[in-house]
């Protein structure tokens, strides 16, 4: 009896040759069409709010829980410089999306509409600020945030993609990433925040952004 031949797989190709290149051109575009205004009227917001020792809460879901840990992160060391170790005035800073117990009690006993918010309403006070983090802007959990930030007469503000959703009209000031694409809004929400992240750096330290090295 013959032994079956094996059918060998193909090696898998990727399609569309040029689709990086396309891709970063698409992500420049996007980048550019970014108002440097918003991003300005946002950061003043963080400025303000840690001159005056007001608590900042960062939110969000999925890839932007991600980046509201990582911007938190920044916000309360990056931005101390290189003397992190002695420096007096910090960031207050709580990304709201790290608190997995917390997180999880609300969404499984009551209802994941309220996973931000009711912490908000334990955590902090009038004056402190809400940052949000949303690609669509209409996450319910992320409106209910700012619902009651509005409420406890929280500032707010949040970085957005698409069209801004129903957030856009409910914050304080917002930076839209006018793209329908939830890649390259999230990747461009990243970068906005390392902008930040060295705008304020450079702020609190008096000193203008120093010149960018390009590795040839």
């Amino acid at each position: 009896m013959k032994a079956s031949k094996r059918k060998v797989a193909s090696k898998p190709t990727l399609p569309e040759p040029r689709f990086a290149e396309s891709y970063l051109h698409r992500a420049g575009e996007v980048l550019r069409k970014i108002s440097p205004t918003e991003i300005e009227a946002v950061t003043q917001r963080l400025l303000d709010a840690y001159h005056r020792g007001a608590h900042v809460f960062l939110a969000g879901n999925g890839g932007s829980a991600a980046l509201a840990s990582h911007f938190a992160c920044d916000l309360s060391k990056t931005v101390l410089g290189s003397n992190c170790t002695t420096a007096g005035k910090r960031f207050r800073v709580t990304s709201l999306s790290d608190a997995i117990p917390i997180l999880t009690a609300w969404a499984n006993d009551v209802s994941y509409d309220q996973i931000f918010a009711q912490p908000l309403r334990a955590l902090a006070n009038e004056g402190d600020l809400l940052l949000c983090i949303s690609a669509s802007g209409n996450s319910p959990n992320i409106l209910e945030a700012v619902r009651v930030a509005k409420e406890m007469r929280m500032n707010s503000v949040a970085l957005l993609g698409f069209k801004g959703g129903k957030a856009r009209d409910m914050v304080d000031d917002s930076i839209l990433v006018p793209v329908l694409d939830y890649g390259l809004s999230e990747a461009a929400h990243d970068v906005i925040a390392h902008l930040i992240t060295t705008w304020l750096t450079n702020a609190i330290k008096g000193e203008e952004a120093a010149p960018l090295r390009v590795v040839a």
